[in-house]
């Protein structure tokens, strides 16, 4: 019976440090803020929107331990498709990287080993928000910290399947949910 409490006890202990530890996880930007509107730097070109079409600055801190790589998605929900929208998708992002400069897409500026997903737009890029005219649509930029170094995707792999893989080998995210409409 001893025993077992003790072991029950080293599990709750176990247990609560890796909660605290994904509790901590943050992800910043210099560029994007909660719950404000977008700046037209992060507005697609194209279907009738006149952005920059520029990936924002992130910065995250305090990963758990354990994070192997991370990854990186943006998604629109509200997107009138059934199934939302994905503006941006990189994966095997190494775990010694801590931000991503603005425009890191548009510049190719990724870490080495990174790789972009094809977005909604059909483009291995950061595509940007462009809702229908009168809606508002909010942007979730989260960042993934992964107990694995690299996803095995296929080259043209589906940000379904990219989902798949990330959800699966997420020990933590960290989000920052932008709004946008025109």
């Amino acid at each position: 019976m001893l025993k077992r409490n003790v072991v029950a006890g080293f599990m709750l202990a176990l247990l609560s440090a890796t909660t605290a530890s994904a509790a901590d996880f943050k992800l910043s930007s210099t560029s994007i803020a909660e719950g404000q509107q977008l700046a037209s730097t992060f507005v697609f070109k194209g279907f009738g929107c006149e952005g920059g079409n520029q990936s924002p600055q992130l910065a995250w801190s305090d990963a758990p331990a354990g994070t192997k790589s991370f990854a990186i998605t943006t998604y629109d929900p509200d997107a009138p498709t059934g199934s939302g929208w994905w503006h941006w998708n990189v994966v095997n992002i190494p775990a010694s990287q801590t931000s991503l400069e603005l425009g890191a897409s548009s510049d190719k500026e990724l870490p080495a080993g990174a790789l972009e997903i094809r977005n909604d737009y059909g483009a291995a890029a950061f595509g940007g928000a462009c809702p229908p005219p009168g809606e508002v649509h909010r942007y979730i930029f989260t960042v993934h910290a992964l107990g694995v170094e690299h996803l095995d995707l296929p080259d043209n792999a589906s940000n379904a399947l990219a989902g798949f893989m990330i959800g699966a080998k997420t020990i933590a995210t960290a989000k920052i949910t932008a709004v946008y409409n025109r």
